[in-house]
């Protein structure tokens, strides 16, 4: 048997890996989301309690060894609650950003490898879109069709997909001229061929780590509709909900507020450290050396 044989190229995703571990932060970060995803994923086996069943026992009782996180103003479970909060929060976190780079990556291919006159009316719609807060946008929305869980993903993926498209379209631009695209044009390779080949895995790096590092953001603006009423109503346990309640009887008890907010806490920490781990990974020009 040769060497050549014998010797076996590392996976690039070992490789990844590898370098993710030499970095504590960016380990830190994937340790953090692993246990928030898993715990989203099993949610309703890891909660104690139903998280809306209302106890016999007190309320707005501080953390003791029947509930970890105390309850709340009427007595119900805080972990349990904060548990299945996280797993709207993941939901609405997937279902926004999948749908936002989804047509932000369509939107972006189409203006940064379509018509000028095509791409100029694109960016005045991105331009009118971000123009808007999203808190200005969301009571718009909700004036309209009314607060829920799929009012809370439709107002932050419209937010979004403007940021996405932007990206794809200044990557496209950058590539449209590059060598090998203006070979294949000249050996007549079709337009679909050109960006479904060459340009799409060029673009999708730098979207990915865009998204994972807007998972925090798309969760807290969640929070924060829920907590001003324009979000998911109670009793659903968002964690926004959770907040708006403990505000409202913070003068009998701390722990809601610090059991709504410790988890966004942690889920920024968790998605940046990774982000920027990711960045430095699959960009090494951006990262930041010691």
């Amino acid at each position: 048997m040769s060497d050549s044989a014998a010797y076996k190229q590392p996976s690039a995703l070992r490789i990844y890996a590898g370098q993710l571990a030499q970095n504590p932060m960016g380990l830190m970060g994937a340790i953090l989301v692993l246990i928030i995803v898993g715990t989203a994923i099993f949610a309703p086996w890891l909660a104690p309690y139903d998280p809306n069943q209302i106890m016999v026992g007190p309320r707005m009782g501080p953390p003791s060894a029947a509930h970890w996180l105390g309850t709340d103003h009427l007595g119900r479970d805080l972990l349990s609650r904060v548990i299945a909060g996280g797993r709207i929060a993941m939901l609405v976190a997937v279902a926004t950003l999948g749908a936002a780079m989804t047509i932000g990556l369509a939107l972006g291919l189409i203006a940064g490898y379509g018509p000028k006159w095509l791409d100029n009316i694109l960016l005045l719609v991105f331009d009118a879109i971000r123009s808007f807060p999203v808190i200005v946008f969301g009571l718009a929305v909700v004036t309209l069709i009314g607060p829920s869980l799929y009012t809370v993903i439709l107002v932050v993926a419209i937010t979004s997909i403007p940021i996405y498209a932007r990206i794809v379209r200044t990557q496209t631009m950058a590539l449209r001229n590059a060598e090998f695209i203006l070979a294949e044009k000249a050996m007549g390779a079709s337009t679909l061929r050109i960006l479904g080949v060459h340009v799409l895995p060029n673009v999708l790096g730098p979207l990915l780590i865009l998204a994972s590092m807007d998972v925090p953001m798309v969760i807290a603006t969640e929070a924060g509709l829920s907590f001003l009423g324009m979000g998911v109503r109670p009793p659903a346990p968002s964690w926004g909900t959770i907040l708006n309640d403990g505000y409202n009887f913070i003068r009998n008890s701390p722990w809601p507020v610090i059991a709504g907010s410790a988890p966004i806490i942690l889920v920024t920490l968790g998605f940046t450290f990774l982000g920027e781990a990711l960045r430095d990974i699959f960009d090494p020009k951006l990262r930041r050396d010691p």
